[in-house]
């Protein structure tokens, strides 16, 4: 498993423990529970805990600071629009997986829909398609499937 798995699946876990769907985290204590460097720990927060995959991220600095992650509590309808919206034009394989990933574990998939969305987006699916334009097929398939689940 790699590292920002291993990451994603502890404040996930921090999440899902919370009564409030929030998580407060010190970088360096994180990083050091995990054994990783911190940078790490920002590269995760960036690429998987975004607005658009339904998290929003606060942190203050200094001596005491922290790294406050709240889960977004959507209806069904609202949050497939919401992910629908933030897929965009193209999206790249690592982000699609991490949309339907986040999706799955918000109840909004169910786990047999996720791993046949997870492959329809594949890279093995997309071998065909022009290298430039991949991204963009990518994205209106994965908006398609989700527009089909309202």
């Amino acid at each position: 498993m790699r590292m920002s798995d291993i990451i994603t699946q502890q404040i996930l876990r921090l999440l899902d423990e919370s009564d409030q769907n929030m998580a407060e985290i010190q970088r360096n204590e994180l990083a050091g529970q995990i054994g990783c460097v911190p940078s790490q720990i920002n590269y995760v927060l960036s690429s998987r805990f975004t607005p658009e995959h339904g998290y929003l991220i606060e942190s203050r600095r200094g001596g005491g600071g922290y790294i406050r992650i709240t889960r977004i509590q959507l209806d069904r309808s609202s949050a497939i629009m919401h992910i629908v919206n933030s897929i965009g034009d193209a999206i790249d394989p690592m982000a699609a997986r991490v949309v339907i990933e986040n999706s799955a574990h918000a109840g909004i998939l169910k786990e047999e829909a996720a791993r046949l969305m997870t492959a329809a987006v594949s890279a093995t699916v997309m071998r065909e398609v022009p290298p430039g334009r991949k991204d963009r097929v990518r994205a209106a398939i994965l908006k398609q499937m989700y527009l089909k689940l309202l």
